[in-house]
């Protein structure tokens, strides 16, 4: 009795977030500065199944033409599980391709993808995993560009690696437009699709902005799914999770209330208070909203850095200013240059101009 009370007493003062979540592996990460807000197991390699479809999109959009047509060839036939039902002399976009490839995970899509944008499956594994090392996913081993896996063989990253390829790849507006279509028509020589997308959290939870779904009977389900609301922006990764739409609300729910969004960096209000010259304005080219606990918001601080050049001129990039969370980088954003002398010159010539005309008028 002694104990329980002392336990009891115990979990008053240092109180611990249990969350009943079904998954193996799990990570919520803030998209705009990859700060991990929650982690289960997240550097712990698994096999992810088809949210490997993340990278397979983004790596098509980076290294191809998606006006291209795609020519379907018998390699098609070679695929199996999920489909659009390609058929082979069919011709079509890339870009539907992609659309097919997120909202259904066709596989026959993805290998089609691949030896369009690459020549090859091998090839075009090579540019995932190239990606993959490029972004800090050292976790992280691409086989195949669709997900499949065969006798324990497959695709294989962690919840983190997974969380860090989404928060890049959503910083590519072409990608964003993809993740969050919930339904997509297109027509190719042949046929006309209609697909609707596989993620149910868009009818669960009205914040959801995307995600993509996976599933293997070695991997079993993966998830991964972004939203947002009042300017923070999350991502939910879990790995093995048979509650994973339930979960993924459940944490959203749970951050979005623990965490406040604060403007760290207003573009419209930005200024250096330093002794620096007078005929120069300086300027920032967005807002940067950071995403701190009530008790963080007094430690966040700009950090801002200058470059000293002889020579200015509009628009070059002239430092950077740095938002920090103690000792902790949040996020880097370009400070840019803006002469105003000349601008003040202009002016004393266009009152000039007016006396002038108004002495020419008598």
């Amino acid at each position: 009795m002694k104990k329980f009370v002392m336990l009891f007493f115990a979990l008053i003062i240092f109180p611990v977030q249990v969350f009943a979540i079904s998954a193996n592996k799990a990570v919520v990460m803030d998209l705009n500065s990859g700060r991990v807000l929650y982690d289960l197991n997240k550097d712990e390699p698994q096999l992810i199944a088809s949210i490997t479809k993340i990278m397979t999109c983004l790596v098509t959009i980076m290294y191809s033409d998606l006006d291209k047509t795609v020519v379907v060839d018998e390699d098609v036939l070679k695929s199996y599980g999920s489909s659009v039902y390609l058929e082979v002399g069919e011709e079509i976009k890339l870009l539907d391709l992609l659309y097919g490839l997120m909202l259904r995970s066709g596989n026959d899509a993805a290998t089609q993808i691949a030896k369009t944008v690459a020549g090859s499956e091998e090839a075009f594994v090579y540019l995932m995993n190239e990606y993959a090392s490029t972004i800090g996913m050292t976790n992280t081993h691409f086989v195949n560009p669709h997900g499949l896996d065969s006798n324990g063989v497959g695709n294989t990253s962690t919840a983190y690696d997974m969380a860090l390829l989404t928060k890049v790849a959503m910083q590519n507006e072409t990608f964003k437009t993809i993740f969050k279509t919930q339904e997509y028509s297109a027509k190719s020589n042949l046929k006309t699709y209609h697909w609707e997308g596989k993620n149910k959290l868009f009818s669960m939870y009205p914040y959801t902005t995307g995600g993509k779904t996976g599933y293997t009977d070695a991997a079993r389900r993966t998830l991964v799914t972004t939203a947002s609301k009042d300017n923070k922006n999350l991502v939910v990764v879990t790995l093995n999770d048979g509650n994973d739409f339930n979960d993924h609300k459940s944490l959203y729910e749970t951050y979005f209330n623990q965490y406040i969004s604060v403007l760290a960096i207003d573009k419209d209000h930005f200024k250096i208070e330093e002794n620096i010259d007078k005929n120069i304005e300086y300027y920032v080219k967005n807002n940067y909203y950071a995403l701190v606990t009530e008790e963080e918001k007094d430690k966040l601080k700009l950090d801002i850095i200058l470059y000293q050049y002889q020579d200015i001129y509009d628009g070059i990039k002239i430092g950077e200013v740095k938002v920090m969370l103690n000792d902790t980088l949040l996020h880097t954003e370009s400070i840019y240059a803006k002469k105003i002398k000349e601008e003040k010159e202009v002016k004393k010539e266009n009152i000039l101009a007016k006396i002038l005309r108004w002495f020419s008028s008598w």
